[in-house]
């Protein structure tokens, strides 16, 4: 028999980049919410967008759960201990001149989370995307993990 070595190889993630919000320009973020549930791709086809976008000027260094807390600001609902907070990208696919969404982690109202600290440049957010959060309240079970493609 051979002997075979496994080889456990760790993600590292990179250091998130400080950005100087007193001197850099913060972007638009268009971010729209759903309960229970993301939009789908084709909400975005041909120019168009969901009804019920919110808009946030922010900067490539922010957290999702800085995002969270925005959300939570202007969505009394969504205040409540054990509300999840799902985040996927709505980039452009130009090749099929299609829409794809991408999920960049989960938050939870009033409970640390591993993806808590994750900034939009980490999560490759590029601007003129957007961003779809899937909102579930504490009486619902919490979104299912699906397999991270980054």
């Amino acid at each position: 028999m051979a002997n075979v070595e496994s080889m456990i190889v760790e993600e590292k993630s990179q250091p998130a980049k400080q950005v100087d919000r007193e001197k850099t320009c913060p972007l638009l973020l268009r971010v729209f919410c759903s309960t229970g549930r993301h939009h789908s791709v084709s909400e975005y086809m041909y120019g168009n967008v969901p009804s019920n976008e919110l808009q946030i000027y922010t900067w490539q260094d922010a957290t999702l759960h800085e995002l969270t807390s925005l959300v939570r600001d202007v969505n009394p609902d969504t205040r409540k201990k054990g509300t999840y907070f799902d985040f996927s990208v709505v980039y452009p696919e130009y090749r099929s001149q299609s829409f794809r969404m991408r999920e960049i982690g989960v938050t939870c109202s009033g409970q640390k989370g591993a993806d808590d600290n994750k900034t939009l440049a980490q999560a490759k957010f590029c601007i003129g995307d957007f961003l779809d959060i899937s909102i579930t309240p504490p009486n619902r079970l919490p979104p299912m993990r699906r397999q991270r493609q980054y």
